[in-house]
């Protein structure tokens, strides 16, 4: 077949069928993507780079910039300086030197990180290539773990397959950034419904429900971050190998069958050939096999002259999401997963993160909601979405009922505050597990919080309950001033007030009163809470119930706005507390929830360390806010979310910590009232050493004005380090390159 350049010959790889034991009639297929000008990602750069010059997004002679370790990097090489655009490739240490060589013959421009970022590899290589995006005017970044032109790519060799074959039964290939697998079976589903797929990962991936491993030596799959490109709902089965057991399956692939390729081709051999074992006659499978072997002489292919260690012959059958060591595989079941209910969810934050995080975990969500349109993004989660009305029992209970029809519900939860007890009762009376709809109640309404936490003899503020304003006179005398005044059953900061007389606290609530529905639009309890005010440094224990233990995640440190109001203007997890302070807020935090009841998942209890110790303030039977659960995961491995939905829905949880270290969020606030011209300097801010990322939320025009409640922030800055002091002096560092300007009388 003719070419009229190198860059036309992209595809057409050889189909070859194995030779492998198997039951008479198995068809056992490799399709040799390794014989592409490159690797397997000679089809995507050139989609990619060619769709970019179409549409513009690329512009004549505009440099190309990517972070990859291997084929990725080669087939942009191929593609991108070929058709005049200089190309710069950031990568790390683990890059081979063969790859080197030929990215640097080629003509790329090769940028090798020198440490790991706060999530492996893969972090610290998008951090430097951020910085070179700054530098490089109009250059343009294919972003292969999320361009949909990547699994876009893999159309074409779906349809070679179709024609070679007429028939493909089973499809096995690796996973790094989804593309591939995603890509050619969700076209091949187009023809064979049927279809089963089978992923291939890395033990210490967390693509598949697995804790980070950064160090494993695999490369090719396996991934540190969650690409957008691959999609959860397309796979039947996966499986993960050891390095030792990628590596001895890629020198047999090459041993047997003649093929010297990659650990990801040896690996999907592995796992190819048991299924073909086991497979029932006439099955027809066919594992593609991405790249060639010559990058892994060094690693794979070494001849240390130790004998090889023992690996296994055959897969261990796990649940997806129970932790692996080594070859293992788990079914997810693509047409009959469990389904986990979500009755409402956050409109910001968390809120559609979840619904994509039950994806992930081999659920599938169903989301119960008054108003869809209340939720951004909504349609890009892969949930299913029932409208009915969630604040009435019967009719959300009835149209769960028929949600699920003959399906497995695996659980309910939320992650909106206002729903808590809605779901709480919805699973009661569905009979799966959850928290108590008391003891949700009993956190729900701060009022009962307080009667229950005084009856089990748990520190707190005096407090005094306010129903009609007659009242107030009353419950100063007990509390005393100054104290704090707010409404029994709203989130957050939302009309929390310090008050240093009576005539404030009238005022407030006479307000509070008059309310008559809650943000969400839910009756209000028409209850006031009038506390007395303790003085001290604010915090929060991070708290998760499970398997009948209360663990301790963490203690936060928390900064709060000027009196009188009580907006999070920031924090730092972990806080930089001595380690019998930090013992006597988690055992506080626990006795709370303990007296309320609380069984299982996540907690967030508010404190404030007083001269007598530990009080509690609040209790959160969710998540924190305040993108609190942002900074854990960097600095401990722990992605709550991630453990929340596990727990709802009954999977394996892991709250050990996988690292130490530190990691702090400030807000950006107005200094006055006005209208917000712009955000200066948030490229300035984010080049700041430690700092992950800086976030603007607030569009130009919006009024604002110095914080009264968190909705008046206006973004934020996140940033991470090995210890407290870095992360302070990135954040002090990135805040005073920001300026938020605002447009004043208007």
């Amino acid at each position: 077949m003719r070419h009229e350049s190198i860059v036309d010959a992209i595809g057409h790889t050889p189909l070859v069928r194995l030779r492998v034991p198997a039951p008479e009639g198995v068809e056992v297929y490799a399709k040799l993507e390794l014989a592409n000008a490159f690797a397997m990602k000679d089809r995507v750069a050139r989609q990619v780079v060619t769709e970019a010059r179409r549409s513009g997004a690329l512009k004549p002679g505009a440099p190309i910039v990517e972070s990859s370790s291997g084929t990725m990097a080669l087939g942009l090489a191929l593609v991108g300086t070929h058709l005049g655009h200089p190309v710069h490739i950031v990568t790390d240490p683990r890059i081979d030197p063969i790859t080197l060589a030929k990215l640097r013959t080629l003509g790329c421009e090769v940028h090798v990180v020198s440490a790991m970022g706060d999530q492996g590899w893969q972090s610290a290589r998008l951090d430097l290539l951020a910085e070179l995006m700054t530098g490089l005017p109009g250059a343009f970044w294919p972003q292969q773990y999320s361009n949909p032109q990547n699994p876009a790519a893999y159309r074409g060799l779906a349809e070679e397959l179709a024609a070679d074959l007429g028939t493909v039964d089973v499809v096995v290939g690796s996973v790094g950034s989804g593309g591939s697998l995603c890509g050619t079976s969700r076209a091949l589903l187009e023809r064979f419904p049927e279809l089963t797929v089978v992923g291939v990962d890395a033990v210490g991936s967390v693509l598949f429900g697995q804790p980070d491993v950064p160090t494993r030596r695999q490369s090719g799959l396996g991934n540190s971050l969650y690409p957008d490109n691959i999609d959860y709902r397309l796979i039947d089965e996966v499986h993960w190998l050891s390095d030792d057991e990628a590596f001895a399956a890629t020198r047999a692939l090459a041993r047997e069958q003649k093929i010297f390729a990659g650990n990801t081709s040896g690996s999907v051999y592995r796992v190819l050939t048991h299924l073909a074992a086991h497979a029932a006659p006439g099955t027809r499978l066919v594992g593609i096999m991405p790249d060639r072997g010559d990058r892994y002489v060094d690693t794979v292919f070494a001849d240390t002259g130790a004998p090889e260690a023992p690996v296994a012959t055959e897969p261990a059958a796990v649940r997806y999401g129970e932790l692996v060591s080594g070859w293992s595989y788990a079914r997810i079941s693509r047409r009959e997963r469990p389904l986990l209910f979500f009755v409402e969810s956050n409109t910001t934050g968390t809120g559609m993160l979840a619904l994509t995080t039950a994806v992930r975990l081999g659920l599938e969500p169903v989301l119960f909601v008054v108003d869809p349109a209340r939720y951004q993004g909504l349609a890009e989660t892969g949930a299913r979405v029932v409208v009915c009305d969630t604040d009435d029992p019967q009719a959300l209970r009835k149209a769960a009922e028929v949600a699920a029809g003959d399906r497995a519900v695996a659980g309910v939860t939320t992650t909106s505050e206002y729903y808590l007890v809605q779901s709480a009762a919805l699973a009661e009376a569905l009979g799966v597990a959850a928290n108590p709809a008391a003891a949700l109640a009993a956190c729900r309404d701060k009022s009962a919080t307080r009667r229950t936490l005084l009856e089990h003899g748990v520190r707190q503020p005096r407090f005094a309950e306010v129903r009609d304003p007659d009242g107030v006179g009353a419950a100063v005398a007990a509390v005393g001033l100054p104290c704090v005044v707010k409404p029994v059953d709203e989130s957050g900061s939302h009309e929390v007030l310090w008050c240093a007389d009576v005539a404030t606290v009238t005022e407030q609530v006479r307000k509070l009163l008059a309310v008559t529905r809650n943000v969400r639009g839910q009756a209000s309890a028409r209850t006031v809470l009038v506390e007395e005010f303790l003085d001290g440094p604010e915090f929060s224990a991070e708290m998760f119930r499970a398997d009948g233990r209360t663990h301790c995640v963490g203690v936060t440190q928390r900064t709060v706005s000027e009196l009188p109001y009580f907006v999070e203007t920031g924090h730092l997890f972990p806080a930089v507390l001595p380690e019998e302070t930090a013992a006597a807020m988690a055992d506080t935090a626990r006795r709370a929830l303990a007296a309320v009841g609380l069984e299982r998942g996540p907690a967030h209890v508010e404190l404030r360390l007083t001269a007598d110790g530990p009080a509690v303030i609040e209790i959160n039977a969710r998540l924190a806010g305040g993108m609190i659960p942002e900074l854990i995961r960097p600095a401990t491995g722990i992605d709550l979310l991630d453990q929340q939905i596990r727990a709802a829905a009954g999977l394996p949880l892991n709250l050990t910590p996988e690292r130490s270290r530190s990691a702090g969020i400030r807000f950006l606030i107005a200094a006055e009232e006005g209208r917000l011209t712009a955000v200066e300097g948030v490229e300035r801010a984010a080049a700041v050493a430690g700092v992950e990322r800086v976030t603007v939320t607030a569009a130009a025009g919006r009024a604002v004005r110095p914080v009264r409640e968190a909705y008046d922030r206006l973004g934020h800055v996140i940033a991470v380090g090995d210890g407290p002091e870095q992360v302070v002096e990135a954040l002090d560092a990135a805040i005073a390159e920001l300026a938020v300007v605002v447009a004043t009388g208007q």
